[in-house]
């Protein structure tokens, strides 16, 4: 957020597991569209958050293991925890809210006389989060049972059931959606409010960022039993809650088209991206060259010379490739090199995306633009 000095055009505030990530598709087909898609179109004056139920080491887990995106803003363990940057800054005023009321040690108390619940493990907990798993068919009665037990110790809290087997125990004043509506005051109180607020869920732990006034909001098509529930009870007919008919990150990207938030066709759904040019940004530039990359070498497009040379004509005859470690490489020299690796990655599962993309213009004309750019062949990752 220190970086921004005008509100954001966008806000996507998502869930992970199962709304921005897909893992029933191995390929990560749909997530690697939204990263090509932001990173061309939103990156330098829009705001990612993630918003999981995860821990903070579950998160930085999943990091590692999916082609994610690296957020602006990080709120983890059920919006009990918010960091900022890559860095991932916690923010201390955050957490000195959550102590009102709330005293973790009553809670394992009073919530041990259940038999029904099992303590998930000590990964899953945190200071303002104490969770367990719960059947579903008692779910209902040990819920009532321990807010009442746990109003009489005197703490004010709130109780989170999701995926039919989920059981959180947070301060009141927690959740996703406080941790939302905290964020939206806080870039108020600085002239930054977005321009637009987008909030995607798929569990029960997410129905609260569909609470937040003058947000839009979108329900993956795979969304869990209880929030389609809350979603029939609570939002149907409201124009600006959808129940989306794509999955994932698919489903995310028809909310964006269909509130008129922005482009939402990913450069990953236009053929010969690379070349087709219409007052692109030195961002823009940077997703297209990079997925004509990754076709060049799975050997998707025609290996033809027409390519090369159309990529020389692109490229300023005194363009250079920097290297993070200093090194230096006029572009239609990489380019060049580029000719020998056709179909090198041929029925291999390689996929390369870009992250962080940032631009200055230098001179009139000239950029520089910085980027992490990441490959994967298979489970094998490696950022360059």
């Amino acid at each position: 957020m220190d970086g921004l000095n005008c509100p954001a055009n966008l806000l996507i505030v998502s869930d992970l597991d199962f709304t921005m990530v897909d893992h029933d598709d191995p390929e990560n087909l749909a997530l690697l569209r939204f990263n090509a898609l932001w990173e061309a179109y939103y990156r330098h004056n829009s705001l990612l958050v993630y918003s999981t139920g995860r821990s903070f080491t579950f998160y930085k887990e999943l990091r590692k293991q999916k082609p994610l995106l690296t957020p602006d803003i990080t709120i983890t363990s059920v919006g009990t925890e918010i960091t900022y940057g890559e860095s991932m800054v916690p923010d201390e005023r955050w957490k000195q809210c959550l102590d009102h009321n709330w005293n973790r040690e009553t809670v394992m108390e009073e919530t041990a006389k259940f038999p029904e619940l099992t303590l998930q493990s000590e990964r899953d907990q945190g200071p303002h989060k104490v969770s367990f798993h719960l059947e579903k068919g008692n779910a209902s009665k040990v819920m009532e049972a321990i807010s009442k037990c746990l109003e009489k110790r005197g703490l004010d809290v709130k109780i989170i059931y999701s995926f039919g087997i989920a059981l959180d125990i947070l301060p009141q004043a927690a959740g996703k959606g406080q941790a939302l509506e905290y964020l939206l005051e806080k870039l108020t109180a600085g002239g930054l409010r977005p321009l637009n607020t987008l909030v995607c869920g798929d569990s029960g732990n997410d129905a609260e960022l569909f609470t937040v006034p003058e947000v839009y909001g979108v329900l993956v098509s795979n969304a869990q039993e209880e929030l389609v529930k809350w979603y029939a009870e609570n939002a149907r007919g409201n124009a600006q809650i959808i129940h989306a008919t794509e999955r994932c990150a698919a489903g995310i990207m028809q909310a964006i088209v269909n509130f008129s938030l922005g482009p939402n066709v990913s450069p990953r759904d236009i053929s010969d991206s690379m070349f087709k040019r219409k007052n692109l940004s030195p961002g823009h530039e940077v997703v297209m060259f990079y997925l004509f990359y990754e076709r060049w070498r799975r050997g998707e497009v025609q290996n033809s010379e027409q390519y090369i040379q159309m990529l020389r004509s692109i490229f300023h005859p005194t363009g250079k490739f920097l290297h993070p470690s200093g090194a230096d490489q006029p572009m239609h020299q990489s380019i060049d090199t580029l000719v020998s690796l056709f179909g090198d990655k041929r029925g291999v599962d390689f996929h390369v995306w870009v992250d962080r993309v940032s631009s200055a213009e230098t001179s009139l004309g000239s950029w520089l633009v910085n980027f992490d750019k990441w490959e994967s062949s298979g489970e094998i990752c490696i950022v360059i």
